[in-house]
């Protein structure tokens, strides 16, 4: 087989591939827009499955938190056998006396609104992770199918490029054969067709990786279809991407500052609890004695604990403290590194539309020029065969360059919308 047969079914059995994949109901086989993704995750996600029964399980906790213990009831059998008239027996109506009494705890005056308060927060907190497991896992999503969208594009151009070869080949076989043109010259385009295939094999084996990511973030069989991407997303205008405004949102809706948030305020509900430990807990109990079948006693009980510890209570405040301060420290740390990371991202965004500016209004008609003047020359025998395949290469170059900063471009509003929390 030659070559050049060989570049043909390569690049044919990937038109009949792409073909085939665009065919494909989009009902059936996910993965053409972000949304047909989105919904998938969201439903068959383990990671983000477990974080919702997590936080199913900790809003759970709220009503037993704040709920007073269960009463205890005590029954005490006395002289079992009456001053040893009979053998032990545990029937109340056959031994001396039957003790029954019946208590409930009850704790000092806020420290229930406080264990509920808390037992909220932490709910809070869960629910934020959740919030935050969605959003790096949206983001990862948003990833993975801009990479999807590149090696596409990516095929597309070396097939084009390909196609390209393949015609300037037959030219160089009219021309070598009336020898206007070198050996080297075909020797040259062969080499380019072995580049080429080698492209593509490489994007071809990244495209297999891309699909199985894509697969695991969906909870799904790594080698199960997915459609090619329709698109990429629109950027925001930068009007829309001011760092002030976007800082304020950042502040307010970010999953991991919401989070640390309820941190705070838990551990400040946990050292108010923890100097509430200086007041009493009570118990109060009602009995009923019972001698033969018939009751005639009754009995009030009022218990209470001493927190007379003091060194003991001092330590469990002072940890109480040194939890607080420790739990603001990383809210503020928190809160540093998304603004940061915000602040790259934005730079980079920025960076990357002027970059596809340049290629689209500056490098792309450069460079066509530039195939447009060594085509001409070739033909009118002044250039350079060399040459010509060179100003090609800076086309295609020029191209990807192109895509790449589409790429990046959304790659970057990805981790945008992933501190926000929210898509912009």
């Amino acid at each position: 087989m030659t070559p050049r047969l060989r570049v043909f079914l390569l690049a044919a059995s990937l038109a009949v591939t792409a073909a085939a994949m665009a065919q494909t109901p989009a009902e059936t086989v996910p993965g053409g827009t972000l949304d047909s993704l989105f919904a998938l995750a969201r439903e068959r996600n383990p990671e983000f499955s477990a974080m919702r029964h997590e936080a199913q399980a900790a809003n759970e906790r709220v009503l037993p938190a704040g709920a007073l213990m269960d009463p205890r009831l005590k029954v005490e059998l006395q002289d079992i056998t009456k001053g040893g008239e009979q053998g032990a027996t545990v029937l109340p109506s056959d031994v001396g006396a039957t003790a029954y009494t019946l208590t409930q705890d009850l704790p000092w005056s806020g420290k229930r609104a406080l264990k509920r308060d808390i037992a909220t927060l932490e709910a809070d907190g869960a629910q934020g992770r959740a919030r935050q497991t969605w959003s790096e896992l949206a983001a990862r999503i948003k990833a993975v199918f801009a990479q999807r969208y590149l090696i596409q594009g990516s095929q597309r151009l070396v097939g084009e490029s390909l196609d390209l070869m393949l015609q300037l080949e037959k030219v160089l076989q009219v021309r070598y054969a009336t020898g206007l043109s070198a050996q080297q010259d075909i020797t040259r385009i062969h080499v380019e067709h072995t580049a080429m295939r080698g492209e593509l094999v490489a994007l071809a084996n990244e495209w297999r990786q891309t699909q199985s990511r894509l697969n695991l973030l969906l909870g799904r069989p790594a080698d199960a279809a997915l459609a090619v991407p329709q698109g990429l997303r629109a950027v925001p205008a930068p009007s829309q991407l001011e760092f002030a405004a976007l800082s304020d949102r950042l502040r307010s809706a970010n999953p991991q500052l919401f989070v640390e948030s309820a941190r705070v305020r838990s551990a400040e509900k946990s050292r108010d609890l923890a100097y509430k430990s200086r007041y009493p807990d009570f118990t109060l109990g009602v009995s009923a004695m019972q001698r033969q079948n018939a009751v005639k006693e009754w009995g009030l009980m009022l218990e209470v604990n001493l927190p007379i510890r003091d060194s003991a209570l001092q330590s469990q405040e002072r940890e109480s403290e040194a939890m607080l301060a420790a739990a603001r420290a990383r809210q503020e740390a928190a809160a540093n590194q998304a603004l940061a990371e915000l602040a790259d991202n934005l730079s980079a965004l920025e960076a990357a539309r002027q970059t596809e500016h340049l290629a689209v209004y500056s490098l792309l008609p450069q460079t066509d020029l530039t195939w447009r003047a060594a085509l001409a020359g070739y033909e009118n025998g002044k250039g350079d065969f060399a040459a010509l395949l060179d100003a090609q290469r800076q086309i295609r170059q020029a191209k990807l360059n192109q895509l790449k900063a589409q790429v990046d471009a959304q790659m970057r509003l990805a981790d945008i919308e992933r501190l926000l929390g929210e898509d912009l």
